[in-house]
C-alpha cells in the first residue's frame, strides 16, 4: 500500500489480496461505469441495484469499499448507511448523488463516510477515494488481527503468569512480587521471563503499551504489606 497519495492509481498502488469495490446503485449506465472503471484498474468490483441486494452477497475478509448513492428507489442511501453502521459493518462509504444535493452529501460526511461525489463526478477522483478507502480499510484490519493476536499471546499465560504480569505492570520489583505471592525472587523471575517471552514484549513499556491495548489493569499491592 503506498503512503503517498498518488495521482494516477494503477493496479499495483491499490489491489491487496482481497480487496473488493462493491457498488450499490439502482441506475444501470452508473453501475457498468463504475465497474469498467474499477476493472480497468485491475480492482475487483461487484454492483447491486439494491441494499438488499449486497446484503445478501458472500462479503470479502479483506479490504473493501462501498460506493453508495445517496437516492435509492424505496430507500434513502444515507438511511441504509446507518444500518451498516447500526449492524457494526466496517467498511468504508464513498457516496455519489445525482442531484446536486449538497446538503445530502453533507448529512452522510457527518455520518462517517469517507467521501461524496456529485455525479458526473471525474474517474481520477473516484479511484483516488476508492485507493484511500482501501487503505485505511486496511489499516483497520491489520491493528484488528494485531490486537486478536495480543489476546491471544495474553490466553497462553498461565493463571499464575498473569497475576505476575499484573504486579509487573503496577511497577514492582521482583522481591517485591515475591512477597505479595508467596513465592521465591527465583519463581518470580522466570514467571517474569515468560510473560516477556509469550507477550512477546521486547521491554517493560512495551509490555505496558501491549497491557493497555488489551485493557489490562496493573495489581496494586496489598496495603500493610511490605
Amino acid at each position: 500500500m503506498t503512503t503517498e497519495p498518488t495521482r494516477q492509481i494503477t493496479a499495483e498502488t491499490v489491489v491487496t489480496d482481497g480487496s473488493v469495490i462493491y457498488v450499490v446503485d439502482d441506475d444501470k449506465a452508473i453501475r457498468l461505469a463504475l465497474g469498467t472503471l474499477m476493472r480497468s484498474v485491475g480492482l475487483r468490483v461487484e454492483v447491486f441495484e439494491s441494499p438488499d441486494e449486497f446484503l445478501r452477497f458472500p462479503h470479502s475478509a479483506g479490504p473493501s469499499c462501498l460506493i453508495l448513492d445517496v437516492r435509492l428507489r424505496g430507500k434513502s442511501g444515507i438511511a441504509f448507511h446507518q444500518e451498516i453502521v447500526n449492524s457494526g459493518m466496517r467498511i468504508p462509504v464513498v457516496f455519489m448523488t445525482g442531484h446536486g444535493d449538497i446538503e445530502m452529501g453533507v448529512k452522510a460526511m457527518k455520518a462517517g463516510a469517507l467521501d461524496f461525489f456529485a455525479k458526473p463526478f471525474k474517474d481520477q477522483d473516484m479511484l483516488d477515494a476508492v485507493a484511500q478507502a482501501l487503505a485505511r480499510d486496511s489499516e483497520r484490519l491489520a491493528a484488528e488481527a494485531a490486537l486478536a493476536g495480543l489476546r491471544a499471546s495474553y490466553q497462553s499465560l498461565s493463571p499464575r503468569e498473569k497475576e505476575v504480569m499484573a504486579f509487573v505492570l503496577s511497577g514492582l520489583l521482583n522481591k517485591q512480587i515475591a512477597s505479595e505471592m508467596n513465592l521465591s525472587e527465583i519463581t518470580v523471575k522466570v514467571h517474569r521471563g515468560q510473560v516477556m517471552r509469550k507477550m512477546n514484549a521486547r521491554s517493560m513499556p512495551d509490555l505496558v503499551r501491549k497491557a493497555e491495548s488489551l485493557g489490562i489493569e496493573p495489581c496494586l499491592p496489598q496495603v500493610g504489606h511490605h
